[in-house]
């Protein structure tokens, strides 16, 4: 399986890649803006390409050959997932796994999150309305912990909990890239 990780310099994009490098023979494709700042984990294995989120031709290319497309941003987060939707009807692929964040549809008990996660819910809004077989993640904070232990709410359910380790995270985005019909067209709160 080829899988194209875009916004590989993030720390759970990174944590991701050194998951599927040890538990799986895919082939990855890490895309981020400046190439220079990422080591190449394992050049049998890995292309690094350079390259901004929110160009379309360059992603279109970046995903010439690939399975799947794992996306974890930050920034202009609407047009970043308007480029990926643009991009993967160009190159003829469907499988789409993309980080947002807990509280963009309000489902956090007791938390209101306001302007700060606007980028998030722009881009899940343009994700949401693409033809792909999607899955948008919302996970909670991040944690360091080593364990694999987490719960999913789907859209409209309360969310629980508020933290979720890397760790558990990087398990279900590897096994979303890898099973293109688990959770298709869902949106998963993720918190252990």
């Amino acid at each position: 399986m080829s899988i194209l990780i875009v916004g590989a310099n993030g720390q759970l994009a990174r944590h991701t890649t050194a998951r599927l490098l040890a538990e799986t023979d895919s082939r990855l494709t890490l895309f981020l803006r400046r190439a220079s700042r990422l080591p190449n984990p394992d050049p049998a294995r890995v292309t690094i390409v350079e390259g901004d989120a929110t160009n379309e031709a360059a992603l279109t290319v970046a995903m010439k050959g690939q399975d799947a497309v794992y996306a974890s941003l930050a920034g202009e987060m609407g047009q970043q997932a308007r480029a990926i939707v643009g991009a993967m009807h160009r190159a003829g692929l469907k499988r789409l796994i993309f980080i947002s964040s807990m509280g963009i549809y309000g489902e956090v008990p007791g938390e209101s999150y306001r302007s700060i996660l606007d980028p998030y819910r722009d881009s899940a809004a343009v994700i949401g309305a693409s033809d792909l077989d999607y899955t948008i993640l919302r996970p909670g904070r991040f944690t360091r912990g080593p364990s694999i232990d987490f719960t999913i709410t789907h859209k409209g359910e309360p969310f629980k909990g508020h933290d979720v380790s890397m760790n558990s995270l990087a398990y279900l985005i590897a096994k979303l890239c890898l099973s293109p019909s688990l959770h298709v067209r869902s949106s998963l709160g993720v918190s252990n």
